[in-house]
């Protein structure tokens, strides 16, 4: 049995080459365009539902203590059927621990962990915040580095407050002596300025 096979040539004026290059450029704009429509995609995905590390930096320093490992390689940690603590390492791999043992741990360390700059502000800034409602305050801007700022009471200057390792201390002008004392309601108290009152 014979079998037919029909072959169609491409004409003498097309060139396959020269079409093929012709569209490169095309095909460049095209995979250039695609590529920043997955970039916007990816920004606006991330500014709806910002990924969040679950770890602090205060958190990796506890781990790495407990594990005695470099707390920038702990990626994160979860617990497993309540019983088993996971610890995910960035260059990949897992250790598990029992979650009680752990618990204790993360105590122990954290009692003898120092307080952060970052976390003694926050702190200290918590502290002045409740004070200042007490007293019926606001304060300006806060000098982060070393802990200062001015109170305010219906736009007049009530003074100067701040935090060193003295304790908090106050003083009515810019210039002048600090009163030093433990708490920052103590030192506004030192001011003469009274606790504000509900009418």
């Amino acid at each position: 049995m014979t079998y037919s096979t029909y072959i169609q040539q491409a004409p003498s004026s097309f060139k396959l080459n020269q079409t093929l290059i012709a569209d490169a450029p095309r095909r460049d704009e095209q995979a250039l365009a695609q590529a920043e429509l997955y970039s916007h995609l990816e920004s606006q995905a991330e500014a709806v539902a910002p990924t969040q590390d679950p770890l602090t930096a205060r958190d990796r320093r506890i781990i790495g203590e407990i594990i005695e490992v470099e707390p920038e390689s702990v990626r994160t940690i979860w617990i497993e059927g309540g019983i088993t603590v996971w610890v995910q390492f960035v260059e990949g791999g897992r250790l598990p621990f029992d979650r009680n043992w752990f618990a204790t741990r993360v105590a122990e360390v954290k009692a003898t962990l120092p307080e952060t700059p970052l976390e003694r502000n926050e702190r200290l800034s918590d502290e002045l915040e409740e004070a200042c409602t007490a007293f019926g305050l606001y304060h300006g801007e806060i000098d982060w580095l070393s802990f200062s700022t001015k109170l305010y009471r219906d736009g007049h200057l009530v003074g100067f407050v701040g935090c060193n390792q003295q304790g908090w201390y106050a003083r009515p002008r810019q210039y002048g002596v600090n009163r030093v004392a433990g708490s920052a309601k103590d030192v506004i108290a030192l001011l003469g300025v009274r606790t504000a009152v509900a009418a």
